[in-house]
């Protein structure tokens, strides 16, 4: 009697889980259609997490992005500017370098060989042609490396 009380109690859940996923439309997962254009499109918005903890404990940098009301793509130029829905890339600048490197895939950011302590990589979300919409900067310590 027990197992079938279980059984039951988790049939249950699972089938409210499921009702409660299959709740969210597709559009409410992956944004706008890109084959539709938008009227009066919301700013964009910049999603940073810090490093994952642990690639960052062996050395290794993994930052995970994401943007609302932009979508990341290799496209670049004056003439994507009226792309809608609105297209960018991201900057990034690691430790006040002088330079930046442009990330255009929308995947999770890897810097690797940086020394132990502290660091800090700023992320920038920018348009077509480069301008800077918003940034997020995220500070980490790299820790000693064991012998």
């Amino acid at each position: 009697m027990h197992v079938l009380l279980r059984y039951l109690a988790v049939m249950t859940a699972s089938t409210l889980l499921a009702a409660s996923a299959s709740a969210q439309s597709a559009k409410d997962i992956i944004g706008p259609s890109p084959l539709v254009a938008i009227e009066n499109e919301a700013p964009p918005q910049l999603i940073v997490d810090p490093p994952l903890a642990e690639p960052l404990s062996r050395g290794l940098v993994f930052i995970q992005y994401r943007t609302v009301n932009l979508r990341v793509v290799p496209v670049f130029g004056k003439g994507a500017l009226d792309v809608s829905p609105r297209i960018g890339h991201v900057h990034i600048t690691v430790d006040d370098a002088p330079w930046h490197f442009v990330d255009a895939s929308g995947e999770t950011i890897i810097v690797v060989g940086l020394p132990p302590g502290p660091h800090k990589v700023l992320v920038e979300l920018a348009d077509p042609t480069h301008r800077v919409i918003t940034s997020q900067t995220v500070a980490f310590v790299v820790p000693p490396k064991n012998p």
